[in-house]
């Protein structure tokens, strides 16, 4: 499936938030995209954003990327993953009004993954739970230059996706969080934290998965 990149802007807690949408003809659920984190540039047409986008779009799914507070044109300052949380319920609220009560994918990259953990919690809370998270680099425990992520559990079918090489967040960091909870990770040799020359394998994976 195709779908154009369109820019919209929603009301968000904290004013204005700046959306790409990719919403095909008639889609079979809707996909929200977080990405990394903005102090260290990150902004939702990061590559692993994109690629996680497009993925979710060729599985027949409309895509959403916000940009989080102070990014683009979307308003507010940075929140450390609370207001960020919240932001993305709003999103997701929006989508929803556009393209129906479909079933809802959760995809992020590294702090944007550490917030989908956060945003997943709440939908369980709200009765309506996520239909399956992907979470690629995902922020856990102490990440130097930022701070101690206390990432939230996720269901078992959740598909983690990590990079062996990874220099922001160490892998036993993510191994230290999915330990407990019983939860695979899918490691990719030789990748750093932003997959370089790996993207291809990031969309290969979901597509397996989503496709069994």
């Amino acid at each position: 499936m195709r779908a154009p990149e369109e820019k919209i802007l929603i009301d968000g807690p904290a004013g204005k938030i700046d959306v790409i949408m990719e919403r095909p003809d008639a889609p079979r659920g809707i996909a929200l995209v977080a990405h990394p984190h903005p102090m260290g540039g990150g902004a939702n047409t990061n590559k692993v954003a994109y690629t996680l986008a497009r993925t979710f779009v060729s599985l027949g799914y409309a895509a959403f990327r916000p940009n989080f507070r102070g990014v683009g044109d979307t308003e507010g300052v940075h929140d450390e993953g609370h207001g960020e949380t919240e932001d993305l319920l709003a999103v997701l609220h929006d989508a929803k009004c556009r393209c129906g009560n479909l079933p809802v994918a959760l995809a992020g990259f590294s702090f944007g993954a550490f917030c989908q953990t956060r945003l997943a919690r709440r939908l369980v809370e709200l009765g309506h739970p996520a239909q399956r998270l992907v979470l690629v680099g995902t922020a856990a425990g102490f990440v130097e230059g930022t701070r101690n992520y206390e990432t939230e559990a996720v269901p078992h079918d959740t598909i983690v996706i990590h990079g062996s090489a990874d220099e922001t967040v160490p892998l036993e960091n993510v191994f230290d969080w999915a330990r407990p909870l019983d939860l695979p990770v899918i490691v990719v040799p030789g990748a750093d934290h932003f997959f370089h020359r790996r993207l291809h394998l990031i969309r290969d994976i979901v597509t397996r998965a989503w496709r069994h």
